[in-house]
């Protein structure tokens, strides 16, 4: 059986850490990190995740804004709001609930959101610094997987890593931050071929497919190391990309879900806003 990875307990030790530097700031400097959640529409899944990060945010004494904006908004309405909060010496932190509308012009967006403010790395500077392995916001669930990976305290480096999900938001940066960590990537797809014969391979599996148990027990190479990024509703419950009951069985350790990656993914969300803070005050810890 596998040992579990426990995102809620590992992401709680990152959030207190969180909150004794902002404490620190606060004592000394008079500053307290601020971010700005912008989402769009009446998703409930993007409202539930949207609450949790405010709450997050009070937790750790952030100062926190959340913009919902109606399905019918227009381009330039979401344009004004983020040239507000770009010039807002309160937020150091923005964070934009994607997908958007259709009719809006998703680069556009991306463009406008000030790059020193985009803590989930979507504007195309902060993505190019990620790609080039330069100094950058990470964008949060990607840096949480590895993160995730670290915490088992294994040396990985030459090791097989599949990720399956080619997603720009989690699965191509996910598998550009594994190659930087050394592992060999394989990065497979909906269209991808014997996808079982590339699983069997791997010593570490990153699952982002956004397709319920797509992944069984038996398409997994023995001890393997599973993190499960899906977030899929079946029959009224929260499920992952890996089927986990036959999946624990194969994997040395594997992410559940939930209580996995999406806690990591806040806290790292936390820990770019804290940065930001910092780099714009021009301030040290």
């Amino acid at each position: 059986m596998s040992n579990i990875i426990n995102g809620r307990e590992i992401s709680k030790k990152r959030l207190i850490e969180i909150e004794e530097k902002v404490k620190y700031l606060s004592d000394k400097y008079g500053k307290v990190p601020g971010l700005a959640v912008v989402y769009i529409g009446n998703d409930k899944a993007s409202e539930v995740y949207v609450n949790t990060i405010i709450k997050k945010c009070t937790k750790v004494h952030f100062y926190s804004e959340k913009h919902l904006l109606s399905e019918n908004v227009s381009e330039d309405e979401i344009l004004d709001l983020i040239n507000n909060l770009n010039k807002n010496e309160k937020i150091n932190g923005i964070i934009i609930q994607f997908p958007l509308p259709k009719g809006i012009d998703e680069n556009k967006i991306k463009f406008a959101l000030s790059y020193e403010k985009d803590v989930d790395c979507i504007n195309p500077i902060n993505v190019g610094m990620l790609y080039s392995n330069s100094k950058s916001f990470l964008p949060c669930t990607p840096k949480g997987v590895i993160e995730l990976i670290k915490s088992i305290n294994q040396d990985l480096t030459g090791k097989s890593a599949v990720v399956v999900g080619r997603s720009n938001i989690v699965g191509k940066p996910v598998a550009e931050l594994l190659q930087q960590e050394n592992l060999t990537v394989t990065l497979c797809h909906s269209k991808t071929k014997d996808l079982k014969e590339h699983l069997l391979r791997a010593d570490v599996v990153v699952a982002a497919a956004g397709r319920a148990n797509l992944i069984k027990g038996d398409m997994l190479k023995e001890n393997c190391i599973v993190i499960d990024v899906g977030t899929n509703v079946v029959d009224g419950k929260l499920v992952g990309d890996v089927e986990f009951d036959s999946a624990v069985k194969k994997a040395s350790y594997i992410t559940p879900v939930p209580g996995g990656v999406g806690p990591m993914t806040i806290a790292m969300l936390l820990e770019n806003t804290l940065e930001a803070c910092l780099k714009q005050c021009e301030l040290k810890l």
